[in-house]
C-alpha cells in the first residue's frame, strides 16, 4: 500500500480480465489452434480405435493435416482420405480442414479400446428451457452438446 493509503498494485486502474486473454492465449494458440488441440485430443473417436492405433494427427496448418502413420498403412488411408476429411470436419464443425498428409513414421503407443463414452449430463431445467426457446436445430445441438459437457465435468 502506498503511503496515502491508495492501493499502486494496479498502474491505471484494475483492467478487465478479457483485456488480459489475449496476450496471455495468444503464445499457446500460436503453437496449436484450437482446432488443432480439438483434433488431438479427440483423434480417437475420430477416426475409431482400428486407425487410432497406427496413427497419430502432427500438425494442423493453413488446412492441411499432417499424419503419422505406420508403413503400408498410408497407402490404406491415402483411399480413405474423402471419408477421414469429412468425419474430420463434421467432428470440427465446419470444413478446415482441406488436405490430409500422410508420413511414415510410427505414431505413439495408443491402446486399441474404443474411449468409454461417459453418460450424457442432465441439464439443468433452466438450461432446457432456454435451449427450447431457441429456433435454429444446429445451434441448439450445438448448445446442448456444449451444455452437457460443462455440467458433464462438474461445471
Amino acid at each position: 500500500m502506498a503511503e496515502d493509503g491508495e492501493d499502486r498494485r494496479f498502474v491505471g486502474g484494475p483492467r478487465a480480465l478479457a483485456a488480459l486473454l489475449p496476450r496471455l492465449t495468444r503464445p499457446a494458440f500460436r503453437r496449436r489452434s484450437p482446432a488443432g488441440a480439438a483434433l488431438m485430443a479427440d483423434w480417437p473417436m475420430i477416426v475409431g480405435p482400428s486407425l487410432a492405433v497406427v496413427t497419430e494427427p502432427l500438425r494442423f496448418a493453413g488446412g492441411t493435416l499432417t499424419i503419422a502413420c505406420a508403413g503400408p498403412v498410408a497407402m490404406e488411408l491415402t483411399h480413405l482420405a474423402p471419408q477421414l476429411l469429412s468425419r474430420i470436419n463434421g467432428q470440427l464443425g465446419a470444413a478446415l480442414v482441406q488436405q490430409l498428409r500422410f508420413v511414415q513414421r510410427s505414431p505413439a503407443t495408443r491402446s486399441a479400446a474404443a474411449p468409454r463414452p461417459s453418460p450424457p449430463a442432465e441439464l439443468p431445467a433452466r438450461v432446457d428451457a432456454a435451449l427450447a426457446d431457441i429456433p435454429n436445430d444446429a445451434l441448439r445441438a450445438a448448445l446442448e452438446k456444449l451444455g452437457r459437457g460443462v455440467y458433464r465435468s462438474g461445471g
